[in-house]
């Protein structure tokens, strides 16, 4: 098993060192290895709209009418979402919304309640 980190771009496996950097090979994603010591130090540092740092667990409500992708819902401006997990990527928070299910939102349009 290698020591070495997962791509945080793509979560690749197969990353290898080159000099001061880590490279994946899938993405092309470099990232430097003093960036993936302080990354494993801080854990997820995600904000929602205003800046407010958030946490598992934390309970968010959504600022902009969001359409669900491959259905006809929407989530309205103003829904609360409780207890969402953060994740890394594009749709950084995990959660589940009450009649409609699982989700993954961006950060950017939610604030902390």
């Amino acid at each position: 098993m290698s020591d070495l980190p997962n791509c945080p771009a793509c979560e690749s496996t197969y990353t290898y060192e080159d000099g001061l950097m880590y490279v994946c090979p899938e993405c092309a994603h470099e990232w430097s290895k003093d960036a993936a010591a302080d990354a494993d130090d801080e854990g997820l540092s995600i904000r929602d709209a205003n800046g407010n740092p958030l946490q598992d667990g934390d309970t968010v409500t959504v600022i902009k009418d969001l359409k669900v992708k491959g259905s006809s819902l929407v989530v309205k401006v103003g829904t609360r979402v409780k207890n969402i997990r953060l994740v890394g990527g594009d749709h950084d928070i995990d959660c589940k919304i009450d009649g409609i299910g699982p989700m993954k939102l961006k950060s950017e349009f939610v604030k902390k309640a």
